[in-house]
């Protein structure tokens, strides 16, 4: 499992983020003090508190879809 922050400030972002971690058969996460989310899941990921960066946990298989998706999801990670 890799974790790193990511920040989501506009709706714009949150859908193409969703839509770029639906790309992946893998688990993604996104956690928070309270909640684990799929961040997969639109809906999940408005339920946050998005003011603030949020954990994502990726349960990649190789070491290669994690390099994958980081570079994807390069432009939220903090």
């Amino acid at each position: 499992m890799s974790q790193i922050q990511v920040m989501l400030t506009s709706i714009e972002e949150v859908k193409n983020f969703v839509s770029l971690t639906n790309k992946y058969a893998f688990p993604i996460q996104m956690t928070t003090e309270k909640y684990k989310i799929d961040a997969k899941s639109i809906m999940g990921i408005f339920s946050l508190d998005l003011s603030k960066p949020i954990d994502l946990n990726i349960h990649a298989n190789t070491e290669s879809e994690v390099e994958s998706i980081l570079t994807v999801l390069a432009p939220y990670i903090v």
